[in-house]
């Protein structure tokens, strides 16, 4: 399966107001080499092993697999993980057809805030929230698997 998804980072914490689904992720990896990750991630009460390919050259899709695992499973896993462990709180909202997730970093990267939108294709066009900011599709900086190896509180 392909993702298709851009990445921005978010002004101010208007989104929470329209939120209408939060949720907590803890999350480690197994592997964090850029051209193939291997995520392990418990996500309120529902653990997942994740393993995502190169993206493109555009940084708007790339090849990911998913699969559901028993979450005592899942922390042995988190055992095992490189140095960096990812925490954050997700939010969803709705923008017309689509969802937009926000992630609200804590830990070592507390105080980055960042919006993931899903496509169904690289050419989908959407409304932008006025909280939405810069984009940061296919800045390596921004992937979850570099900050937990250089983690925001580096940055600043």
């Amino acid at each position: 399966m392909v993702e298709i998804e851009r990445k921005f980072l978010v002004t101010s914490d208007k989104f929470k107001n329209e939120a209408f689904k939060s949720s907590e992720i803890k999350q480690g990896y197994l592997n964090s080499h850029p051209e193939r990750t291997t995520r392990i991630r418990i996500q309120d009460e529902i653990a997942f092993i994740t393993i995502k390919g190169k993206s493109s050259k555009s940084g708007l899709s790339r090849f990911e697999w998913e699969k559901e695992i028993a979450v005592v499973e899942a922390l042995e896993l988190l055992k095992l993980c490189e140095p960096g462990a990812i925490e954050k709180v997700r939010y969803f909202v709705k923008s017309e057809e689509f969802t937009f997730e926000i992630d609200e970093f804590s830990g070592d990267n507390r105080g980055l805030v960042m919006a993931e939108i899903e496509l169904t294709s690289e050419k989908d066009t959407f409304k932008k929230p006025d909280w939405l900011g810069e984009e940061v599709t296919g800045d390596l900086r921004y992937y979850n698997s570099q900050l937990s190896k250089n983690p925001f509180k580096n940055w600043i």
